[in-house]
């Protein structure tokens, strides 16, 4: 059976553990197969030794881009990696959201704003400030037209270290149907899952916030299904996705819109469906097994 490494990051002050991984080294050893564990910026992994390294939780790289897309690229060519280094490269910066707008997906409306361009702020309405390379809402923040000075040394704080910031309204849907995440494996709908809003009135941008506030499971609509697959398919050269994760919202006219595309580190939620680790499973030995240039199964 392949040897699969579930690639992780070090828990610290700003990194949550991830409790999915015990549970999936257990489950891949109940199919016969060898997994482990392993830290992205481990000095001492051996990764030739891996039959495929899966990306599951580096959730420090935003801030350590520039060295984890430097590692991806170095993994890549010692062993499989999923997703693809390119595939790595591509989603690690949220300027992606542009390019998906440009090929017809519905999107949540996005302004970027390098650093010394000036702050092009809205006036008439609730806006989010972010930066285009995150997560866990690090360095996000809502803002009213009132606080725009608060915006602006927010866009400051964001420039001074080297971030592009992203600038979209603030939909007010998303108070009350939420954030929905379809998460793919394998090139299926794995399942689907439902969290409350993320970034509340008057939170500072450079407070910790609940990641995941409210989490429990759902049941995609046909036009939420349509959207995620939409976003899928207009990826960049058709790659093979071994996993995917599609954060969707409501926009002002009640439809779905992509709010991300979790192509990297997606959290699966295993935690909360736990019937869905044997399909990873089985995926991720095809993938491992898998002749090179040979098409995706999808497992059934």
């Amino acid at each position: 059976m392949p040897r699969i490494a579930l690639v992780t990051c070090r828990p610290g002050p700003e990194v949550s553990a991830d409790p999915d991984l015990p549970t999936l080294v257990e489950a891949f050893a109940a199919a016969g197969a060898q997994a482990a564990a392993v830290e992205w910026d481990d000095p001492e992994a051996d990764w030739a030794g891996f039959d495929l390294a899966l990306i599951r939780s580096t959730w420090d790289y935003s801030w350590r881009a520039a060295e984890f897309l430097a590692w991806a690229e170095r993994c890549g060519t010692l062993t499989r990696l999923a997703n693809p280094p390119e595939v790595v490269r591509w989603n690690t910066d949220k300027r992606y959201l542009g390019q998906l707008a440009a090929a017809g997906v519905p999107t949540v409306p996005t302004r970027y704003l390098a650093p010394g361009e000036a702050a092009g702020l809205p006036d008439g309405h609730e806006y989010v400030v972010k930066p285009t390379s995150g997560a866990g809402a690090r360095f996000a923040a809502r803002y009213t037209p009132a606080e725009r000075d608060t915006a602006v040394r927010h866009l400051a704080r964001m420039h001074a270290e080297g971030f592009t910031a992203m600038v979209q309204p603030y939909l007010r849907g998303i108070d009350v149907t939420g954030e929905r995440a379809l998460q793919f494996f394998g090139g299926r709908l794995l399942h689907a899952s439902r969290k409350g809003a993320v970034l509340a009135p008057g939170t500072p941008y450079d407070h910790k916030k609940v990641a995941h506030p409210e989490l429990r499971p759902w049941t995609p609509t046909p036009a939420e299904l349509a959207t995620a697959e939409r976003a899928l398919a207009a990826v960049p050269g058709a790659p093979d996705l071994l996993y995917a994760r599609v954060d969707l919202v409501d926009g002002e006219d009640g439809e779905p819109r992509v709010m991300e595309l979790e192509l990297v580190e997606p959290n699966l939620f295993l935690f909360l469906h736990p019937d869905s680790r044997p399909r990873v499973v089985r995926a991720t030995l095809a993938a491992a097994t898998r002749r090179p240039g040979s098409a995706a199964s999808a497992p059934r």
